[in-house]
């Protein structure tokens, strides 16, 4: 080797160096990552395992070869300068990619606290990472420029308006994030409605730049941080607390079918147990009523108080929720009248089912109307709806099907 140029033995010793740190870093990642990882998964601990799951030990692989070129060049004194900048270069990219693994371990530690779902940090840890990777940035081409740092953060300064304008929507995302999270706004599991953005689902992440929102149709949504911000949105974990979730539904009833209770229709509305208290108590107070006023209300329909049989059904449709196992006492319970339309009267609905979750809700809702609907021609009230084929062919056959009530 005497006799080789002298070029000709600094380039193989270079070849040698590059190779040396090449086969450190390759059986770092086959022996000692690979032994860790084994060790990891037979602890009885699960940090190493999120050290493991998330590239710590990998991340720190990358220090061995740049050691091995920072020690070995020392071997090779023409190149050395170039090698220890090469590797101050490049150790800052490789530490902040170390800081940021370690970051999202945190972070998955943090998750597992049982007020994490409440206070979600996901948002800083992301902001975390940036200032990270800017820092390294800034170190990087400082060494390479052999310029002190402050010298650069200065320079960014003079162009603050441009950095805004580019960071614009990190900055709102994070103003964003911090109301959202200072105000608890949001949490993660909590169903969230924004029609605007076409969600309605469960929330299943909250970023720093958006929050995604799994569709109850199991479709994903990615709204941006600020844009939920700027509009509005419906957040229903109030009613998931509450412990009740409201029915607010009418039916439409033919306002031509409601009229004064006959004693026909009053003997038999008598056999009903949830009226029979309410019959017995109204009837003695109209008596009352009309005999205290020297009522004759036998001359007319119109003297006097008297019962009407959407009234009666109003009062039964009460007491039925009343007695509903699944309907909430303790919460608001009513049925009212809305604002006559073209179609009929409204008749509404207003009450809170016991079980917030949607199957049950939406079964009991309908076991309601169900029995609703059915319940209104024994009080000889017809529920509206539209003509459909079949009554116009039963109307032009001259069919006309009417219901008779008979007495059992």
């Amino acid at each position: 080797m005497k006799n080789l140029p002298p070029e000709a033995l600094l380039l193989g010793k270079v070849a040698f160096l590059l190779a040396a740190s090449w086969l450190a870093y390759w059986l770092t990642r086959r022996t000692l990552i690979v032994f860790i990882q084994r060790l990891a998964e037979r602890s009885r601990t699960d940090i190493d395992d999120l050290l493991v799951q998330h590239g710590v030990f990998s991340a720190l692989a990358y220090l061995v070869p740049l050691s091995v070129l920072y020690y070995g060049s020392l071997f090779v004194p023409q190149v050395r300068a170039p090698v220890v900048k090469a590797v101050e270069i490049l150790l800052a990219p490789v530490a902040a990619l170390i800081v940021n693994r370690g970051l999202s371990v945190a972070l998955a530690l943090y998750n597992r606290l049982p007020f994490a779902r409440r206070h979600p940090i996901r948002g800083y840890v992301q902001i975390l990472k940036f200032l990270v990777w800017l820092a390294a940035g800034i170190v990087a081409v400082c060494t390479l420029l052999d310029r002190s740092p402050w010298g650069i953060l200065s320079g960014l300064g003079a162009l603050s308006a441009v950095v805004i304008l580019v960071f614009r929507n990190t900055i709102l995302s994070f103003v964003a994030s911090v109301q959202i999270i200072s105000q608890d706004l949001i949490r993660i599991g909590d169903w969230i409605e924004a029609p605007q953005f076409g969600a309605d689902g469960e929330v299943v992440e909250m970023t720093l730049y958006n929050v995604l929102v799994q569709n109850w149709d199991k479709t994903i949504v990615s709204i941006p941080t600020y844009r939920l911000m700027e509009e509005s949105f419906k957040n229903w974990r109030g009613m998931e607390r509450s412990g009740g979730r409201r029915i607010k539904r009418h039916l439409l009833v033919d306002q031509s079918s409601v009229k004064f209770v006959d004693d026909e229709l009053l003997e038999r509305l008598r056999r009903i147990h949830l009226l029979r208290d309410y019959l017995d108590r109204k009837l003695r107070e109209i008596e009352d009523y009309n005999r205290r006023m020297g009522i004759d209300a036998g001359a007319s329909p119109l003297n006097g108080r008297r019962l009407t049989n959407l009234g009666t059904f109003r009062v039964y449709v009460e007491e039925y929720l009343r007695a509903h196992p699944m309907i909430r006492k303790d919460m608001t319970l009513m049925v009212r009248h809305l604002q006559p339309t073209a179609e009929g009267l409204p008749l509404e609905v207003y009450c809170f089912v016991a079980d917030t979750r949607w199957v049950p809700y939406e079964k009991v809702q309908a076991d309601i109307f169900d029995h609703i609907i059915a319940a209104a021609p024994e009080f000889e009230l017809r529920i509206f709806q539209k003509p459909t084929g079949f009554d116009l062919k039963e109307a032009l056959s001259g069919k006309c099907s009417t219901k008779k009530y008979s007495e059992n």
